[in-house]
């Protein structure tokens, strides 16, 4: 369980995050939806704890950090580590020793290769493979669909609904609408940094034409095709 209580966050005067309250609860995988600038990365940093803030965020495991898995949007890695080395890194900071790394490679990655060296895709593909491998309690995918395959996505939504199955908490922004009907039990819609309401999965299917409809409007009718 993750507890969110009056949760703010400012830089300055621009205030990202205005009292969000949530309640995550275990077994459960959660979207989070918004505009650019609503507020997602800036509550997942939070809860990640890389982020100062005022407010509470509440966790069975403490602390929550140390038991949590964050995929950023474009994960970093220094320079000269090679794909095999960044995972062994991650795993051994929560006392993962002794892992057969090669035989979990399940996105066949180069692992012997310098990571700065890997695609877009392939970077967050080695990023979600360490965040997997530590034994986390808690999973944070900000925009995890973005920029790989289809067969990665494919296999990344089956890994995705195994955390479930294993009472996991699991946090996912995406744009792509289809990939949250695919995973999630509930949908958040964060609006300037305020959540606007909760939608559960039997009301995706109208939560999705409501969203079509407000994004799309006349739009298209204004670019006059022919």
């Amino acid at each position: 369980m993750i507890n969110i209580k009056e949760l703010s966050k400012s830089y300055g005067k621009t205030e990202v995050l205005n009292k969000i309250s949530l309640n995550f609860l275990k077994g459960n995988v959660y979207g989070i939806v918004g505009e650019n600038g609503a507020g997602k990365t800036t509550l997942f940093r939070c809860i990640a704890g890389l982020e100062n803030y005022e407010g509470d965020i509440i966790a069975d495991n403490k602390p929550l950090k140390n038991h949590l898995g964050l995929l950023q949007t474009n994960p970093y890695f220094f320079s000269k580590i090679t794909g095999i080395e960044y995972i062994r890194l991650l795993c051994n900071a929560r006392g993962m020793y002794n892992i057969d790394i090669e035989r979990k490679n399940i996105f066949d990655l180069p692992l012997n290769q310098y990571a700065s060296t890997y695609s877009t895709g392939m970077k967050k593909k080695l990023a979600i493979t360490a965040i997997l491998l530590q034994g986390n309690d808690y999973f944070i995918f900000d925009e995890p669909f973005n920029g790989i395959d289809i067969q990665s996505n494919i296999l990344l939504t089956e890994i995705i609904l195994k955390l479930k199955e294993l009472n996991k908490v699991v946090l996912i922004s995406s744009h792509i609408f289809s990939t949250l009907n695919d995973t999630c039990d509930e949908i958040l819609i964060l609006k300037r940094g305020e959540q606007i309401k909760f939608v559960q999965k039997i009301d995706f299917h109208n939560l999705e034409q409501e969203m079509k409809a407000i994004t799309i409007g006349d739009k298209i009718d204004l670019l006059e095709l022919k």
